[in-house]
């Protein structure tokens, strides 16, 4: 079964909304400017923002078109776009998650919040198959406003290790 963008971004948008409002109504710490209302606030926003992207379709002229290669038999399937890195080991691509948490798990001491998280995002977009002109640039981008957000507006400690925040 597939949806429409419009209703799946809608969807968002609501959750997104729905998390932002329950961050809204949880009391402040007193005596603290920032308190656990941030982080469910911040989160729901960007949710409905990733949600009214859906809606609008920005991004839609970066997807490739589907494809259909003609069976034997008559009948059509729709081939990937990315037909050609479809090998033995194309499947376990679905461990990427779990081994980048290992991954950090493991590193973020050592190397710090901000080379771990640029590993992360390069091996991430990369494996999404973006090339190296766009990984680059958003791994080295995302990782400092990441680490912006969360160090200085939610005030969550993150390792320094051998590249400390500017800030």
């Amino acid at each position: 079964m597939r949806l429409p963008d419009s209703v799946t971004g809608s969807f968002l948008v609501v959750l997104g909304a729905a998390a932002a409002y329950g961050g809204w109504i949880l009391p402040p710490v007193p005596g603290q400017p920032v308190g656990p209302n941030v982080f469910p606030l911040v989160i729901g926003c960007g949710l409905a923002l990733c949600g009214l992207a859906i809606v609008f379709g920005i991004g839609r002229s970066f997807e490739e078109e589907e494809v259909l290669v003609p069976f034997e038999d008559g009948q059509a399937a729709a081939s990937p776009p990315q037909e050609k890195l479809q090998g033995k080991l194309y499947g376990l691509r679905a461990l990427l998650p779990p081994a980048l948490l290992l991954f950090y798990v493991v590193a973020a001491d050592r190397l710090g919040f901000i080379i771990t998280a640029a590993i992360m995002v390069y091996v991430t977009s990369t494996a999404l198959g973006a090339r190296w002109k766009l990984a680059l640039p958003l791994a080295a981008l995302s990782p400092l406003a990441i680490h912006l957000i969360f160090g200085k507006l939610l005030r969550v400690p993150l390792p320094a290790g051998l590249l400390p925040a500017p800030w």
